[in-house]
């Protein structure tokens, strides 16, 4: 029998039966669906937050108050132990420099009719470096503006775009709580860090977030290691413990009222972060798979026993058992092939849509599909139609010929 002539037979069995074989094959559409949808989605988060890692720089760490809950974000759950203090004793460490330190300013923004709530940073000038920050237009804050703790703000583009949309703010003045700012420059886009939008954000110079807000601590700061990071970030670690009278040989995080990040580490939990997501695409796409290939092991059973006849008469004919075999594994394979088409086609639109709603909270969240993910899924479409598709078309084959014809 001619391979065309077998693939028309398949083609034929599926049509014949189009609700059942669409049943059939929504195990398969869902596996397969599942592993483009989430490989598409884990490529892009990772792009994100290598993206979020790279601002940072290599050499990075940053400091927060509060204690560590053990999770991979390390949430705080105290907000007042990185005081003052623990900032100047922090700078006279010879293994790291550029301490950039910030104070939250909280209360509404205003400009005209516009209002808002965009993040207020009180900064140092070197915060800009920490993370690079350029200027898009104007300039950005520099020691005068913090000594002198004058009434300016820089704006990063999402704040430009909302209150002055196409008009030039340099020179307007912007209120934030009670008191006015004068706009002395914007900022480069920067998407978001760390899951937070860094292009809806105002910086004033620290000194006046001091006044203002009159902490007595610090929200967080940023640093950069001068030579082992190791050996910074025990440095680090050990004069906060010091400092706050904290006992903790074992370093046990949830111990210490502050938590230091490194850039590093965010590579390291990207890894856990992918892995987790592997396991699951893994477990999903094989529980889907292994539901789908029953399905259809338990359809082409059905399928053989209905088509008794035909199988007898062909074999009577002078069809072989390789022919019958063939036709009814072919049947199988497509089955899981066409279900495996429409699972990709699936998953790579709903990555899509998921795609266009993510850039609204993570703006630089982007849309990418692996090739190999999709080949991946082919191959195990057809792996599965093979597996399960087998056990079928070997019994269909074995039928002897006046059996089957008898059979009604």
């Amino acid at each position: 029998m001619l391979i065309q002539d077998t693939f028309r037979s398949a083609l034929k069995g599926i049509a014949v039966n189009k609700n059942r074989s669409m049943l059939t094959m929504l195990g398969i559409i869902i596996g397969v669906g599942s592993v483009v949808l989430m490989s598409s989605v884990g490529q892009s988060m990772q792009g994100v937050i290598l993206g979020q890692i790279s601002s940072l720089g290599p050499k990075s760490m940053v400091i927060f108050p509060g204690q560590d809950n053990g999770g991979p974000n390390g949430v705080s759950t105290g907000f007042d132990s990185f005081t003052f203090e623990d900032l100047r004793e922090l700078e006279q460490l010879k293994t790291i420099t550029n301490i950039a330190p910030v104070i939250f300013i909280t209360g509404t923004v205003s400009y005209g009719r516009e209002e808002g709530a965009p993040q207020v940073f009180g900064v140092r000038p070197n915060f800009f470096q920490n993370q690079s920050i350029a200027p898009r237009s104007g300039r950005l804050l520099d020691s005068e503006d913090n000594d002198g703790a004058k009434a300016v703000a820089v704006l990063a583009p999402d704040v430009v775009e909302k209150y002055f949309g196409s008009i030039e703010p340099l020179g307007k003045r912007i209120k934030i709580g009670d008191r006015h700012y004068t706009v002395i420059g914007t900022t480069n886009a920067l998407g978001s860090q760390f899951f937070q939008n860094a292009d809806n954000r105002i910086y004033v110079p620290f000194n006046v977030a001091r006044d203002v807000t009159g902490q007595k601590y610090l929200n967080y700061a940023t640093m950069q290691s001068t030579e082992g990071f190791d050996l910074a970030f025990d440095d680090v670690k050990t004069l906060m413990r010091r400092r706050h009278g904290i006992d903790n040989p074992k370093d046990d995080p949830k111990k210490d009222d502050f938590i230091v990040r490194s850039s590093a580490q965010a590579g390291e939990i990207l890894g856990s972060v992918s892995l987790g997501l592997t396991l699951f695409i893994t477990t999903i796409a094989a529980i889907s798979l292994l539901v789908g290939g029953i399905g259809i092991m338990n359809i082409m059973l059905v399928s053989v026993t209905e088509r008794t006849g035909e199988i007898g008469l062909r074999k009577a004919l002078g069809a072989k058992r390789r022919d019958i075999l063939l036709q009814f594994l072919t049947e199988s394979v497509l089955l899981t092939m066409i279900g495996g088409a429409i699972g990709v086609i699936g998953g790579i639109f709903i990555a899509f849509l998921i795609a266009g709603i993510a850039k609204y909270f993570l703006t630089t969240y982007f849309f990418a599909v692996s090739i190999r993910s999709i080949i991946a899924a082919f191959v195990m479409a057809a792996f599965t139609g093979v597996a399960f598709g087998i056990s079928p078309a070997r019994h269909a084959a074995g039928l002897h010929p006046i059996e089957a014809l008898r059979y009604e």
